[in-house]
């Protein structure tokens, strides 16, 4: 009877050390297996997001007009790697009644920020940097105020359809985000009769365009 018990005694231990050392190299093979995958998730290139504002700023400027857009760029990945924004073009096209008129060439003057004073009450514009590439984290998401000129150039009034696009390092394809602007013949008046460095403000959500129907997602000013 010993010897019988001492034998299914040993087996029984060759057993269990056979399946824990199974369970051990499974759990190894796991372990491993996340490494690997989480490794893989960090050296991901960052898919970058681009969204605009629903305020839109311009005026005239010199012998022209300054457009300021500001777009939110940021990842929703957590990555290593980081993106950078080495450039930025606006375009703005008449269409419609006015597509045979001028088109505006503008090109990236400044980068900006708006900043508020609460002695005066006033929002006020500050210059921060020249034009110059920005990079874009998960915990790094960018706001800029993005300033372009056109001159020699003003609005008539009509229709503009408007495209901004970010060029990325690496070879990526760039990042376009469109848009359509409305300038009424009272507000393309006011922007030509404005002094130097005015700011007019233009909006997408405005409610009383949006119950209208007619070309609710476009850019108007709120007086109209």
């Amino acid at each position: 009877m010993n010897g019988t018990d001492e034998g299914a005694t040993g087996s029984r231990r060759m057993s269990f050390e056979s399946v824990h050392k199974w369970s051990a190299t499974l759990a190894a093979v796991v372990a491993l297996a996340f490494s690997i995958y989480n490794f893989a998730e960090l050296q991901k290139k960052p898919k970058i997001d681009v969204t605009l504002p629903h305020l839109l700023r311009t005026g005239p400027v010199d012998n022209g007009v300054v457009f300021q857009i500001q777009p939110t760029v940021s990842t929703r990945f957590k990555t290593q790697d980081v993106e950078v924004i080495r450039d930025a073009h606006l375009q703005l096209t008449p269409v419609g009644s006015i597509s045979s008129l001028k088109k505006p060439i503008f090109y990236w003057h400044e980068t900006g920020t708006y900043v508020y004073d609460f002695s005066s009450d006033e929002v006020n514009y500050r210059w921060t940097s020249d034009p110059a590439p920005f990079v874009v984290s998960q915990d790094k998401p960018q706001q800029p105020t993005l300033a372009f000129w056109a001159d020699n150039w003003t609005f008539q009034p009509g229709q503009y359809e408007g495209s901004l696009r970010l060029s990325r390092s690496e070879n990526h394809s760039p990042l376009i985000e469109n848009f359509c602007l409305i300038i009424s013949k009272d507000a393309a008046n006011e922007i030509r009769g404005a002094a130097q460095r005015r700011i007019f403000f233009f909006r997408d959500d405005l409610p009383k365009f949006h119950s209208s129907g007619k070309s609710p997602q476009c850019y108007r000013r709120e007086t109209d």
